[in-house]
């Protein structure tokens, strides 16, 4: 009666007030008279208006900077999974990305392309939308930054430090002595051009230094501290010198841009000693997730653009105001980790890729055509490493540093990256920079940032170190050795009693691993030890409950499933244990350019996935990381599916084949070490006529005969499935399953896969 009533209303409303509209756009039509507003037209002329007017809406400012921005995300994703496929940082990638779309590239070989989807008059569009991007950018930067870290930092970084940046400084500023003249633009005097040079050689890119600290392991090392603690402090010395730098050329002379320094040693003050103190009583106060809502958000945002409008203002750039508001945010890494992942998918997913293009599309590499100017380069690129690298590294071994890591210094100091660019970007705009020389600088930008990790493999080479993260203990080959790779806690305490149950009376003969690999992208600088600890402790708690010996493994990595493997084949393990259920797009082309994180978290589905009409195993969404694991794996792999797993009792274990043999053993260490009730389904008849596997079971039965139970019966019943607690099966038995569509499959506990 209900819905008779609504749909009779529905229909009096709808059909009532259309009625209306009809009326009054009828009599309406009396109102032109007298206005030659009455035009008749066919059907062609309506067919060009479309057409005339699509044209139009694809001309039309915002149009065309929507299109600018889904070309830039898509490209600049791309060529950044290119480069961290190839061991790169992304950045690199993205920077190249930038130059491919700019006239170096795309506007050389398809120049209507370029010309259509980057005409000049949408440059200004681009450009303050990238500025946007970088402010944000600069924000995150600042937060990122631990100062904790640079008020007890060693003398030791003190020197390296301010050496790395007054070495490259001077010998920038000697360059420009020397192609003043040639490269600098009409009407710039030496002093600015110089300087600029100088600022532009001493830059070290700390975002792109801490990620390969952190990709390669060294975070904990002396030689990781050292690094990330000098790239801190060159950070702010280096932007505190441009600041001044930029003072200097807007002033137009050192006396009256001495004005302009008072005035932002001024705002320094107020913004430590006043705005700081007033952020962390708020921050003291909004901690949570729950209590960080939009009033509170606000508060900081509009921090962030007081600060970058009154360096503006001041005459020192909007950018270091955006890099001072998030150095002064409240320490508490809690909160800083939850706002900065309110600003950095804006700014780094959206909005910087736009900076990288906008940049490229000022370098025009075209200019360079003739040998003169690429010498030049050459001789900028090595004045570069000089200054930086070879600064650094005497530096570090001045102060006592041997020369493997003195040289591993000089080499994450020469990472120039994104900041180098946005120091040329700011000298380009204020007329400092010619387009040549623009153009030279940002190859040497690319070549610093790009020969970094290569130059820490070859000095690892040179010097022969072999350390890895393995510990030394694990080279022992007389024990049984477990690693299990996990990504979630949860995960890691089921993977951990699966590998207890094989061991656990067996702790002086045994050593199980425990390890967690986390994407350098996900991670940021100042909260690797927290996520470390949130990661560790509870599988550390749990191997605690189980009386069970674990060593722990951290890493902050490139690319899981190759470190999974280096790690499990450079520690000589006698099993690999990993679990299913992570990303269906992970190691895929689209997955690694889009970034999907979509996740199976329910078994059943996971099941049904390998039953449903798709098919096999091979084609499955996990065929790219479970044949990486099993295919570069030189020990056992286990792969697990989880259904809530608590308990190792029951443990049903089908054999279809006599490849199926080394199942046996698995089911001796279950028996011996946990007093699991094994029942083995001789699926085939192999158990019958192949005398090791009867032996095998024989020996078992001796032992502990109530614990093994064979069956041949492959009517597997709903209700015995049900009662156990785990599947163990081999690859290619599991495979069988799946192409059969077996009826029980959907009815199995938790499944652990063995590959031998």
């Amino acid at each position: 009666m209900k819905n008779i009533k609504n749909s009779l209303f529905y229909l009096i409303i709808i059909g009532g007030f259309s009625t209306l509209i009809y009326l009054v756009i009828s009599k309406g039509k009396a109102l032109e008279i007298g206005r030659d507003i009455v035009v008749k037209k066919t059907e062609s002329s309506h067919w060009n208006d479309f057409i005339s007017a699509m044209i139009e809406n694809l001309q039309h400012p915002l149009a065309i900077l929507l299109a600018q921005i889904i070309t830039i995300i898509l490209v600049a994703r791309f060529f950044g999974w290119v480069f961290r496929k190839i061991g790169q940082p992304s950045v690199i990638g993205e920077m190249v990305a930038g130059i491919v779309l700019g006239p170096s590239l795309i506007g050389m070989y398809f120049p209507e392309f370029s010309a259509t989807l980057f005409p000049k008059e949408s440059l200004g569009n681009l450009q303050f939308l990238s500025q946007i991007g970088l402010i944000l950018f600069m924000f995150v930067i600042g937060m990122e930054l631990d100062l904790k870290v640079l008020k007890n930092k060693a003398h030791e970084s003190v020197v390296i430090s301010h050496a790395s940046i007054v070495i490259p400084f001077a010998l920038g500023l000697t360059l420009a002595y020397f192609i003043y003249h040639t490269f600098a633009p009409v009407g710039v005097e030496f002093s600015s051009f110089g300087l600029f040079m100088g600022i532009a050689m001493s830059i070290t890119a700390f975002p792109v230094l801490a990620r390969i600290v952190q990709e390669r392991g060294l975070q904990k090392t002396k030689l990781g501290t050292i690094a990330i603690t000098c790239a801190a402090a060159d950070d702010i010395t280096a932007w505190c010198i441009l600041a001044v730098v930029i003072a200097i050329v807007k002033a137009g002379s050192f006396t009256s841009s001495l004005y302009v320094i008072g005035l932002a040693i001024l705002y320094v003050i107020v913004m430590l000693k006043i705005v700081r103190p007033f952020l962390k009583r708020v921050g003291d106060l909004n901690s949570t997730r729950e209590s960080l809502n939009k009033p509170v958000v606000a508060i900081f945002f509009l921090t962030l653009l007081f600060s970058s409008y009154a360096s503006e203002l001041i005459g020192i750039h909007a950018l270091f105001g955006a890099f001072l508001a998030g150095a002064i945010m409240p320490e508490n890494n809690k909160f800083r980790n939850i706002f900065i992942e309110k600003v950095e998918d804006v700014s780094v997913i959206l909005l910087l890729p736009l900076f990288f293009v906008f940049t490229g599309l000022r370098t025009q590499i075209g200019l360079l055509n003739d040998p003169y100017l690429w010498k030049v380069t050459g001789v900028i690129i090595a004045v570069a490493v000089v200054g930086k690298f070879f600064g650094s590294a005497l530096a570090a071994k001045f102060v006592g540093q041997n020369w493997k890591d003195s040289l591993a210094i000089g080499a994450l100091m020469n990472t120039r990256g994104l900041m180098e660019l946005v120091v040329l970007n700011i000298g380009y705009d204020l007329g400092v920079l010619s387009t040549e020389i623009f153009t030279m600088m940002v190859i040497m930008a690319l070549v610093t940032t790009f020969m970094t990790g290569p130059a820490l493999d070859f000095i690892n080479f040179i010097f022969k170190d072999k350390k890895t993260t393995i510990p030394e203990e694990i080279g022992n080959k007389s024990k049984y050795k477990i690693l299990f790779s996990f990504d979630t806690p949860e995960k890691g305490k089921t993977l951990l009693r699966i590998a207890n149950s094989l061991t656990k009376k067996q702790p002086d003969n045994t050593i199980v691993t425990a390890m967690h690999l986390s994407l350098s992208s996900e991670l940021h600088s100042f909260e690797v030890k927290d996520y470390e600890r949130e990661m560790l402790l509870p599988v550390i708690s749990e191997s605690e409950v189980l009386n069970q010996n674990m060593i722990s493994l951290f890493k902050v990595s490139n690319d899981i499933d190759a470190d999974i493997t280096e790690t499990a084949n450079q520690g000589e393990y006698d099993l690999l244990l990993v679990s299913l259920g992570q990303s269906i797009f992970d190691g895929t082309l689209l997955g690694k350019i889009l970034g999907f994180t979509t996740r199976i978290v329910n078994p059943d589905r996971l099941i049904d996935k390998f039953t449903g009409k798709e098919g096999l195993f091979e084609n499955s969404p996990f065929d790219e990381r479970t044949r990486h694991v099993i295919a570069k794996s030189k020990m056992p792999v286990g792969i697990f599916i989880d259904k809530e797993l608590e308990e190792i009792n029951q443990v049903f274990m089908p054999v279809f084949s006599k490849e199926d043999a080394f199942l046996i053993e698995y089911a001796k260490k279950l028996i011996n070490n946990n007093g699991s009730q094994i029942t083995i389904l001789d699926a085939s008849g192999e158990l019958k006529s192949t005398r090791d596997m009867q032996e095998s079971i024989r020996s078992i039965e001796q032992i502990a005969p109530n614990h093994i139970m064979l069956m041949s019966d492959r009517t597997i019943k709903k209700e015995f499935l049900e009662n156990q607690d785990l599947m163990i099966i081999s690859l290619d038995s599991w495979k069988k399953l799946i192409e059969s569509q077996s009826t029980w499959l959907n009815n199995t506990p938790s499944v652990l896969i063995l590959k031998p």
